[in-house]
């Protein structure tokens, strides 16, 4: 039998000051019913144990069990209502038939109640203490997934590394944007603080051009475009995934400021990504089965709280907190699942194929723009809550030589299986039948603007000329503009 919970509602107070910062701000009346597979936690112990260790999420080890402790509890609790439930409905009946005094029926009648509410007020909060600490775990992690905290080269793009290419010492975008009048940071910095910027003439253009380019290629495959908020309900990003591993981590999402009046409402954040509220479109809605896949794109600014560290890659364009970025997210059909985890390549067979349609989009994009890229698939440290596998393709910055080689990330895709559908309630509604069961999210980057407006002028830049070349599928959106500076 469980360890007895003495004091239901202090436990669940420990809870929610345990994992309230990553799973719990203030929900709207609104907000979509979460889901968490409870019982698959319970028969699958081990493997959770063992999965939030390679995900590092350390902090998190004891959560199976007690997710495990939790629930035989509420079935001892069940078990122990049945017995004053039965009393009651037989007290009920003998009230109705008796015609005398019926006071001493009515107080045992009383005392039976508070029995029965004091049972369900501890069944309650165990069950809100149980949902909490499951939904804090993170995602199970995919078989292609390594574990080492390594990542694996896939391939590469536009790029031999028998024969790199060379760079001159001035391929620095930030250099070369302040040369040819291209990005202010200092007056962004007057405006907004660090992190911060300005395009400035032909890199306004480029930004535009680019977000035209990544529209334009995703919408050829039947992406459909979406033009989404960029100001979300707190709750809808941490159901997202978007959640430190503990207390201590860094926060990658800025709130917005309450006045005192609005203390205790749902707080709003900044979306970080366009993941974000285009997730949110299905929330606490149905899907139809045969409507699945549904993909959508989009373009939105991103707002990110963790630029990074004063002295690392705090120069230029490559780690900042406001940026443009088209987003790719869809939801896809998967098996119907019990508690047993099911064999990958039945499990993800719908979603691993939007997966990787995702990656061929981007290697598209980023190979039509010339840029020298490797493709890596992540490992499970890397890994955010929501993702069950990620690839990302990083972009060559000889700027960033002295680091990492200068291979700097500019997209990533994720398979996020039902994690997040369970989350916000997006549930199917098969063809026949009326069983509803959870679709699988994927998300994607068509294409992070500054980085690769970064990339293109440090590739594109030549010394000799003084200027930047154009890659020729962009040229189309500004102008037939072939260069940027001395022609």
């Amino acid at each position: 039998m469980s360890r007895r919970v003495h004091n239901p509602r202090a436990f669940l107070l420990r809870c929610r000051r345990s994992y309230a910062t990553s799973v719990d701000p203030p929900r709207a009346t609104t907000a979509p019913k979460q889901r968490p597979q409870l019982s698959q936690i319970r028969d699958n112990v081990e493997l959770y144990e063992h999965n939030v260790l390679v995900r590092n999420y350390r902090s998190h080890k004891g959560v199976p069990r007690q997710v495990v402790e939790n629930m035989s509890r509420m079935k001892e609790l069940d078990r122990r209502m049945n017995e004053p439930r039965r009393k009651l409905k037989d007290l009920q009946k003998t009230l109705n038939a008796t015609k005398g005094d019926k006071s001493d029926l009515v107080a045992q009648m009383k005392v039976v109640k508070q029995e029965i509410a004091e049972l369900e007020d501890e069944h309650g909060d165990l069950t809100v203490a149980t949902d909490t600490v499951a939904l804090s775990l993170p995602n199970l992690t995919s078989g292609e997934t390594p574990l080492d905290d390594e990542p694996k080269l896939r391939n590469y793009i536009n790029y031999d590394p028998k024969n790199p290419p060379t760079y001159s010492s001035s391929a620095d975008h930030s250099i070369i944007g302040d040369k040819l009048k291209l990005l202010d940071f200092n007056s962004a910095s007057m405006a907004s603080g660090w992190g911060f910027y300005y395009l400035l003439n032909e890199a306004a253009l480029l930004e535009q051009a680019l977000i035209q380019y990544a529209l334009a290629t995703a919408r050829k495959h039947g992406w459909s475009a979406v033009a989404p908020p960029s100001l979300v309900y707190s709750h809808m990003a941490t159901s997202c995934g978007f959640q430190p591993r503990d207390q201590n981590d860094e926060q990658q999402i800025w709130q917005v400021a309450q006045s005192e009046r609005d203390a205790g409402k749902p707080t709003r954040s900044l979306a970080a990504t366009a993941e974000i509220p285009l997730a949110a479109m299905y929330a606490g809605k149905l899907v139809r089965e045969e409507d699945l896949p549904i993909k959508l794109v989009g373009s939105s600014r991103c707002f990110r709280a963790e630029a990074g560290a004063r002295g690392v890659d705090t120069r230029g364009l490559y780690r900042v907190h406001e940026f443009t970025k088209v987003e790719m997210f869809a939801w896809t059909n998967c098996p119907a699942a019990g508690n047993e985890v099911l064999d990958e390549n039945v499990w993800t067979r719908d979603s691993s194929k939007t997966f990787y349609e995702m990656v061929d989009i981007q290697t598209e994009i980023l190979s039509s723009l010339g840029l020298p890229c490797r493709v890596l698939e992540m490992p499970s440290s890397d890994l955010g809550a929501s993702a069950f596998r990620k690839i990302d393709i990083e972009a060559m910055f000889p700027s960033r030589k002295n680091r990492d080689n200068g291979w700097g990330e500019v997209t990533s895709v994720s398979i996020c299986t039902d994690y997040q559908s369970r989350r916000l309630d997006t549930r199917i509604q098969e063809a026949t039948g009326s069983r509803k069961k959870f679709p699988h999210t994927v998300n994607g980057t068509a294409l992070a603007v500054p980085r690769v407006l970064a990339a293109i002028l440090e590739n594109g830049w030549r010394e000799r000329e003084g200027c930047v070349v154009i890659p020729e599928v962009l040229r189309g959106y500004m102008g037939g503009m072939e260069r940027i500076g001395p022609c």
